[in-house]
Formats: C-alpha cells, sequence, structure tokens
C-alpha cells in the first residue's frame, strides 16, 4: 500500500512522525449507462445552459449560494489564506474512553505507521494508550478539509478514523414516527431478551459477507457466458400476528441453529484429533 498522507501526531509538546493509509475500501459492482440503441457510453457535458455552450475546466470556479440563484465566488487563494492549523499535523486535544463516542460519529477509517526515524515515540504512544485503555480525539487536515478524528489501538497498531461535527450528526427529534405509546407485557420483554442471548456471539468479521454482490457478479457472469440466468423465487414468510408465538418461534430457531453450530465444531476437533493420530 502507498501512504495517502504523511505529516506527525503532536499531543502536548511530544511529535510523532506517521504516514497514513486507507483502512477500507468499497466493493461495489460498478456500472457504465449505455445508449440502449447502440451500446454506446454516455457522456456528460460540462455545459452552461445561458451560454448554450460546452466550457472547460479552466472556466469552472466555486459559487456558495448564500441566496436562491445569489453566489459568492471562491477562489483557490481564498482557500489558502484560512487559518487552517497545521495542514500536516494531527493535533490530540483530549483522551476519552471508546464507550463514551457514538458510532455515529465515525465515518472512514485509515492505518498509521511511523514515519522516518519515529518508530520509538511511535511505540510510546501506542503503549501508553493501550496502557490507559484511552482513544485520542484530534483534528487532521485532509485533502483541504479539517475533520475531527479518533486515534485508537486496534489489534496492536494504531488505526485513525474520521468523525463528523456534532452539527453534522442529525438529532432524531425530528422524525414523526418516533412519537408513539405502547405497552409491552413483561413476559414479551423477557422473550426478547432471550432471544437476544441466544443470538449473542463474539464478534467475528469474516462470517460476515455481502451475498448480493456475490449474487450480482454471479448474473453478469452467467451474462457474460451467454447462459440463461434463472431467479431463485424468494421465500414467503407467513405474517405471525401472535408476539409471543414469533418470539417463541425464534428462539427455538436460534437455539437449533447453536447446538447444529457446536456440533460441527466437534466433528471438526474429532477430524482433526483423527487426522494428527494418522500422520504421527
Amino acid at each position: 500500500m502507498r501512504p495517502l498522507w504523511k505529516g506527525a501526531i503532536s499531543f502536548g509538546l511530544v511529535y510523532v512522525p506517521v504516514k497514513m493509509y486507507a483502512a477500507t475500501e468499497k466493493k461495489n459492482v460498478k456500472f457504465n449507462y449505455l445508449h440502449e440503441k447502440c451500446k454506446t457510453p454516455v457522456q456528460y457535458r460540462r455545459y452552461c445552459p445561458y451560454c448554450d455552450t460546452e466550457i472547460n475546466n479552466e472556466e469552472i470556479v466555486r459559487g456558495y449560494e448564500y441566496e436562491k440563484g445569489r453566489y459568492v465566488v471562491m477562489k483557490d487563494e481564498d482557500f489558502e489564506s484560512l487559518p487552517v492549523e497545521g495542514s500536516r499535523s494531527i493535533n490530540i486535544v483530549d483522551f476519552v474512553d471508546l464507550t463514551d463516542i457514538d458510532p455515529l460519529y465515525f465515518e472512514k477509517g485509515y492505518y498509521l505507521a511511523p514515519g522516518e526515524g519515529g518508530q520509538k515515540v511511535f511505540e510510546l504512544l501506542k503503549k501508553s494508550m493501550q496502557e490507559t485503555g484511552k482513544v485520542a480525539i484530534a483534528k487532521v487536515v485532509i485533502r483541504n478539509k479539517e475533520s475531527l478524528a479518533a486515534i485508537r489501538v486496534a489489534e496492536g497498531i494504531l488505526s485513525i478514523s474520521t468523525m463528523f461535527y456534532p452539527d453534522e450528526v442529525r438529532k432524531p427529534q425530528g422524525i414523526p414516527e418516533l412519537d408513539y405509546k405502547v405497552e409491552l407485557h413483561d413476559n414479551e420483554l423477557k422473550m426478547a431478551v432471550s432471544l437476544i442471548n441466544n443470538l449473542s456471539a463474539a464478534f467475528q468479521p469474516e462470517k460476515y459477507t455481502d451475498d448480493y454482490r456475490q449474487q450480482l457478479l454471479e448474473v453478469i457472469q452467467a451474462k457474460i457466458a451467454g447462459e440463461e440466468v434463472e431467479t431463485v423465487p424468494t421465500a414467503q414468510t407467513e405474517k405471525v400476528v401472535d408476539l409471543m408465538s414469533a418470539l417463541k418461534a425464534s428462539i427455538d430457531l436460534a437455539q437449533k441453529e447453536k447446538d447444529n453450530n457446536k456440533q460441527t465444531e466437534t466433528v471438526k476437533k474429532k477430524a482433526s484429533r483423527a487426522k494428527k493420530a494418522t500422520a504421527s
């Protein structure tokens, strides 16, 4: 991987040279828009309807619409004059507990690695954060945008996640459907809690796959090979009116699945022991 950003973490008077690497990538299936008649890719033009002409990049400026149809034009020098503190510095503001941060605030994740000559102080920061169990809240400028960020130790390395500012996270009070009143029976709550306990497990990200993307790629490959694509009918779920019956059926199903998983693990362990015994 190539670093997309080089700079330093600063906290107090400590200066930690770092490199930043993208930690995630989208795996979406990309499509081009074609003209149905001739299958030619559709072109998108930069067109000014007032002048009735196409324009190039050099003729485009950035405008902020402060009133309907009225803009103030911003030039490159306007952005350069902004008082952005240390465009190559990750400035730690506070250390907090990870549980205090609502996941809604997280945006995009990156890995951090030590910069040239910064291995010792990098390791010092990492070890001290491990000892305290704290997450660092910082400010960082990436691609000319200042972001709030959280630095934490995960799987033995330092990672940084950009965050939304509080005024960028919408409040739920404006959702009318949330203004409701219902009554829950104790048995319903107990059974729902029991269902959650039966479905609880350690988080193992490798067990989750993008089934939709996989099936979409299979359809695409079938079309490339000239095969007829058959769609699998979706199983219709019967609507269960009785909430208690639905909860009980769900608990039974979850318990059955858990028992099957245990049996599978037992068979795997026995097979592994038998293989080792045969090899010896």
